[in-house]
């Protein structure tokens, strides 16, 4: 499997450990044409992007795209701060960005108080191997859809990571909203099972690595294994083969 593209890596912005430079040569060594450099959003509560160093972000990120030649996208892996949807990438700052992510995260300033059920009393539940509440998987599910209906995600990142949703209905708002579902090579989020029912309802995915290290930058090799045993067909998956996604992030801004 040849990836096109890797959609989703950290640097020190947040809490990786390689430079924008050092993951854009990754890319090129491992033959992408372009890279994504995606730091936790603004209101992350240790490892944020910080608003005052976005500029030299982009700077970075051009610099190193033309000493390599692959394309390096400014992107945030913004956090989906309640169940209203609310998202730390907003219009105000859209045109510092070229990609828009989006996940849900625990230590981060959520938008109420009351809003810490899908992070925290999620984050407890997985902990303890607990069965979320129905009532918990509604209001999970409810903060994905209206993450993805008001905002122009491009791609939700680890669906149910440390969390639980139902991923169908999620799957299905990605479809028709144009967002793509991240298959994470970092780990697996999303059992078998629940891959396969993701799958069956036409959503598009990528394939990404969340890199936290130029060393994984392009690494496709646990996702590609859950891929194989679910039997996805490749050409469900828009960043393999040659092939590159259209985004609605920025085909959104194009309208502003």
């Amino acid at each position: 499997m040849d990836l096109t593209a890797d959609f989703h890596t950290h640097t020190p912005f947040s809490h990786g450990k390689n430079t924008v430079l050092e993951n854009a040569l990754a890319a090129k060594e491992r033959g992408l044409s372009a890279v994504a450099i995606t730091d936790h959003g603004f209101s992350h509560k240790c490892f944020a992007l910080k608003a005052g160093k976005v500029e030299e972000l982009k700077i970075q990120c051009r610099a190193a795209e033309r000493e390599t030649g692959v394309k390096v996208l400014v992107g945030m892996e913004s956090n989906i701060r309640g169940v209203s949807g609310l998202c730390d990438l907003t219009e105000e700052n859209y045109g510092d960005f070229d990609i828009f992510l989006a996940g849900i995260h625990v230590v981060i300033r959520y938008e109420h108080f009351s809003d810490r059920k899908i992070g925290w009393r999620n984050w407890a539940r997985k902990k303890f191997g607990l069965r979320p509440s129905s009532s918990l998987v509604r209001e999970t599910t409810r903060a994905y859809i209206n993450a993805i209906e008001k905002n122009p995600i491009d791609i939700l990142t680890h669906l149910n990571f440390q969390c639980e949703a139902d991923v169908v209905e999620i799957a299905k708002c990605c479809r028709d909203r144009g967002t793509y579902l991240e298959i994470s090579s970092k780990k697996q989020h999303l059992t078998d099972e629940q891959l396969a029912a993701v799958a069956a309802t036409g959503v598009r995915f990528v394939i990404n690595s969340d890199a936290h290290s130029a060393s994984r930058v392009g690494d496709t090799a646990l996702a590609e294994k859950q891929i194989a045993r679910v039997g996805i067909p490749l050409s469900q998956i828009d960043n393999i083969e040659g092939r590159y996604p259209v985004f609605r992030f920025a085909e959104f801004k194009k309208r502003m």
